[in-house]
């Protein structure tokens, strides 16, 4: 059988709601990962159109690792939509111009840096991501989850705000997946043990060849 080709736009054949992310992604600051796919109810489309307030002068990125999961109604929710928190008003006068223009000169909007997933992350149906966190390796987005701080690896997060409900694995465990990192290894490797990679046994990937 051949590997599954992660340059197609749609790999389900006659199914245009899901996607392999990378081919449909037309920013220059979301960088995507292979296989990581998205499912949407309506036009993959959509996908750019949720991640929010992506400016290009705020340099910021949205990284999302290989193998995600990502599911209908995800936002990622930029630095552009920051506003200042520490003046008396949060209100961006600036950008309306005329006698307000220079309302930001010797300031600036808080950046809170990209927002970054890790690999094999799934995000559930209409969970909100913030910008400036980070997503740990293996971890899992609850459907509806809102996202403020970095998500440890392998773990379960959910509710507003977001907060860790268990891990996925004991800690033993989750160090041994980081070290294997099954990700990163060739195609033909992960073709050869996707059913151990669908299993619970993480003992035997160690001896996988």
């Amino acid at each position: 059988m051949p590997i599954p080709n992660p340059n197609i736009k749609f790999p389900l054949n006659g199914y245009d709601r899901l996607c392999f992310l990378k081919n449909v992604i037309t920013r220059p600051n979301i960088i995507v990962g292979d296989y990581t796919y998205y499912d949407d109810f309506e036009d993959v489309g959509n996908f750019e159109k949720n991640v929010k307030y992506h400016f290009e002068f705020t340099g910021d990125k949205l990284i999302i690792g290989k193998f995600c999961m990502i599911a209908s109604g995800a936002s990622f929710i930029m630095n552009g939509a920051n506003h200042l928190t520490d003046a008396i008003s949060a209100y961006p006068f600036a950008i309306f111009g005329e006698d307000w223009s220079g309302a930001m000169e010797g300031k600036s909007y808080p950046n809170k840096g990209d927002l970054i997933i890790g690999h094999d992350v799934w995000i559930g149906h209409n969970a909100t991501l913030m910008a400036g966190i980070n997503v740990g390796h293996g971890a899992i987005i609850a459907a509806n989850a809102t996202v403020v701080k970095d998500v440890p690896p392998y773990a379960i997060v959910g509710g507003n705000p977001a907060k860790v409900i268990k891990m996925r694995f004991p800690d033993e465990v989750i160090k041994q997946l980081l070290r294997l990192a099954w990700w990163d290894w060739p195609l033909e490797k992960i073709s050869r043990n996707v059913q151990k990679l669908t299993s619970n046994d993480v003992d035997a990937l160690e001896s996988c060849g």
